[in-house]
């Protein structure tokens, strides 16, 4: 594809070009107070210390047509550089922008709100997003400590156009296309409510992040939209993530290299390809992942459910201390997996990355796969101390031959309590 030639539009503010003390958030983050915050915020119930930035303030128009990238951004910066508390607001109205960099630190005594009730639409033309770096995103948030970006607005990536340029599924070192969302080193930090529509690559990407809450979200993007993940976790500690809706053409939830203490409570995700830790071993140095929890979820016509993937490569590390409980699946293709062959599997090598501690307890529904069990683990790295605990799935896929509805395991440890339906490995 021959892209039309564009000035770049993505803007980054150096807002804070002196002593970056003077920059940071006063007083240990509270997230019950913030979430409070948050909902005040949306229900249009915030005192009277705090100031409002509109964006409409700032020349960005709602018409749906007019470029308004510039006056978000400095929307943003008078917001960030306020030396009080400040929400940025983007009302009701159809907004378009292009890719944007919101770039701290900020000047606020407390988190800065975003209060986003408008649609707000991508550039639907791939030459607005160069790629590679800071370059590939739509809307980053960037070097932020204490940020709430709450409301019901929603960010439609226009993403239809760009997906068949997507080449992700044929090569492992691919250009990935722009999130929607980015939020790299923001710290304290609860985005509630906001929708995401149809974004180019991810929904939303947090990465080398602490103390980081999603709530409430409803991210949709049809079950062949391709490498558009739900929520990606890398090199990023504390994040959980609660109550959202995830339909979307990959992983509802991914959690990659360096994804340390991350909870994921009640999501309902379908379409796309589940809740997956990994995968693992793409890169060399790769920081380990451990204290993962995923419970009280469900799943309704996915590829996967809860999942475990590592490429076949000499990059060591180790994944453990992962536990999937009380999930739901209905017609799930390959429920509860393990693949430690993933990416290329005809390749003689092994994974070197270790997967041990990991408990899969009270996991009920139906699978589509004769095989609903299945830990394919490496040869020279087992996986080890995987306990099932109370697995009572269903087969419900069409007729076939007189194959049983089985598990499957290879090179793994595991052990059992209570109902198991399938049977354990023998």
């Amino acid at each position: 594809m021959a892209f039309v030639t564009k000035a770049r539009i993505s803007l980054i503010l150096l807002l804070c070009l002196v002593d970056r003390n003077g920059c940071e958030r006063t007083g240990p983050f509270n997230p019950a107070e913030a979430l409070v915050k948050a909902k005040n915020a949306a229900a249009g119930k915030l005192g009277p210390d705090v100031k409002t930035f509109n964006v409409l303030d700032y020349g960005a128009k709602a018409n749906g047509k007019t470029d308004s990238s510039i006056n978000f951004i400095r929307t943003f910066k008078a917001a960030c550089n306020f030396r009080g508390n400040a929400m940025m607001v983007i009302p009701k109205g159809d907004f378009l922008i292009g890719p944007i960099i919101f770039q701290g630190p900020c000047f606020n005594p407390s988190s800065l709100i975003i209060q986003a009730n408008g649609i707000v639409k991508a550039q639907d033309d791939l030459s607005y997003f160069t790629g590679g770096a800071d370059d590939t995103d739509w809307i980053t948030f960037q070097s932020i400590n204490g940020l709430i970006l709450s409301g019901t607005g929603t960010f439609h990536g226009q993403g239809a156009k760009a997906w068949k340029y997507n080449d992700c599924a044929h090569k492992s070192h691919c250009v990935r296309l722009a999130a929607n969302f980015k939020f790299n080193k923001v710290n304290d930090a609860i985005i509630n409510g906001i929708n995401s529509i149809d974004p180019k690559g991810f929904h939303i990407m947090v990465t080398v992040c602490r103390n980081f809450r999603l709530l409430n979200l409803k991210l949709q993007a049809p079950g062949d939209s391709p490498n558009t993940d739900g929520i990606h976790i890398s090199k990023s500690t504390v994040v959980k993530i609660a109550h959202c809706v995830i339909g979307t053409g990959d992983d509802c939830v991914s959690m990659i290299h360096g994804s340390i203490d991350i909870s994921v409570n009640k999501v309902i995700c379908g379409p796309g390809h589940g809740f997956s830790v990994g995968s693992l071993g793409h890169y060399d140095d790769e920081a380990d992942v451990n204290k993962i929890v995923v419970t009280n979820s469900s799943l309704t016509d996915t590829t996967n459910g809860v999942r475990i993937k590592t490429y076949k490569t000499d990059s060591p590390s180790k994944a453990s201390s992962i536990f999937f409980t009380d999930m739901i699946m209905n017609r799930v293709k390959n429920p509860i997996i393990i693949d430690q062959e993933y990416g290329n599997r005809h390749s003689t090598q092994t994974s070197k990355v270790s997967i041990s501690d990991v408990r899969f307890v009270n996991i009920k529904g139906t699978s589509i796969s004769k095989v609903a069990v299945q830990f394919l683990c490496s040869k020279s790295n087992p996986c080890e101390g995987i306990q099932m605990n109370n697995i009572n799935l269903q087969y419900v896929g069409p007729p076939r031959d007189q194959q049983p509805f089985e598990s499957n395991c290879t090179n793994a440890k595991v052990s059992y309590v209570g109902l198991q339906n399938p049977p354990p490995c023998r």
